[in-house]
């Protein structure tokens, strides 16, 4: 996994729900809304960007919401290495519930495509990738509404965490889910290009089975959630052994009106 496939990692985390799981309308991303991130790695302050957007639709006559999760390398980083990577979400608008993610893009010399259909009757779920079929996998849905990362991650500002607070999760990333704890640990101050913002941060760990993916071997996750009249995932910072990637919430805008999606 690139490490700006890991940043995708980070932007998904910080979107937890906002009621432990419960079956709930989604709170995610608002129709129209757009959230551009920068990411800096290491001491490239502009490594690349991430934009998320969202749309309201439907699916088979369902209400749903789709959501664009675009990332790419930049500047000299994009020279040494180019990554172009979207990610299509459909999520049911009525329990926030991930129903399908489609991922395409070039990684360096490799090309993306790789969807996940879930089937909550069945309580299954089947990856299937064009580029690596070895990659195929069908597994099995554990009890909770699975969301993908992005979309847990940023519901949480509706949670509205004190320091002490905490949240279970069941989160999907690539090809698999994850069972995480997110804690309201701190209060801090930070200074953005949108501004100071205080904010709580949140940490994400595996606290109830063996740490897999990102979560071995020291990796750690944080979030800092702004606590103003307007909560925002403000910056998310992943650190591993290789180095440590930041997002920074650098554009936020909703649109008046957008046209459904079919």
């Amino acid at each position: 996994m690139t490490a700006l496939r890991l940043i995708l990692f980070i932007g998904g985390l910080a979107l937890l729900s906002t009621q432990a799981w419960a079956v709930t309308a989604f709170a995610g991303l608002k129709d129209g809304e757009r959230l551009r991130y920068q990411i800096g790695w290491g001491v490239f302050s502009h490594a690349g960007e991430v934009v998320i957007e969202a749309r309201r639709g439907t699916l088979e006559s369902k209400p749903v919401s789709h959501v664009s999760i675009v990332i790419a390398s930049r500047g000299m980083i994009r020279s040494l290495f180019k990554f172009e990577s979207r990610t299509h979400l459909v999520v049911d608008a009525a329990t926030g519930a991930i129903l399908r993610a489609h991922d395409t893009g070039i990684s360096g010399s490799d090309r993306l495509d790789a969807r996940t259909d879930f089937d909550y009757l069945t309580r299954r779920a089947f990856h299937r990738d064009l580029e690596r079929p070895e990659r195929n996998r069908d597994f099995p849905i554990p009890e909770g509404v699975p969301m993908d990362l992005i979309s847990a991650l940023i519901e949480t500002r509706e949670w509205r965490p004190k320091v002490g607070d905490h949240r279970d999760a069941l989160v999907y990333f690539g090809r698999d889910l994850y069972s995480v704890v997110l804690r309201a640990e701190a209060y801090e101050s930070l200074k953005t290009p949108l501004g100071t913002f205080d904010t709580v941060c949140l940490v994400p760990r595996m606290e109830n089975e063996p740490p897999r993916g990102v979560f071995k071997r020291g990796g750690e996750i944080k979030v800092w959630v702004s606590r103003d009249a307007t909560p925002q995932p403000i910056r998310m910072r992943l650190n591993l052994s290789f180095g440590t990637a930041r997002l920074t919430l650098v554009e936020r805008s909703v649109a008046s009106s957008t046209s459904p999606v079919p």
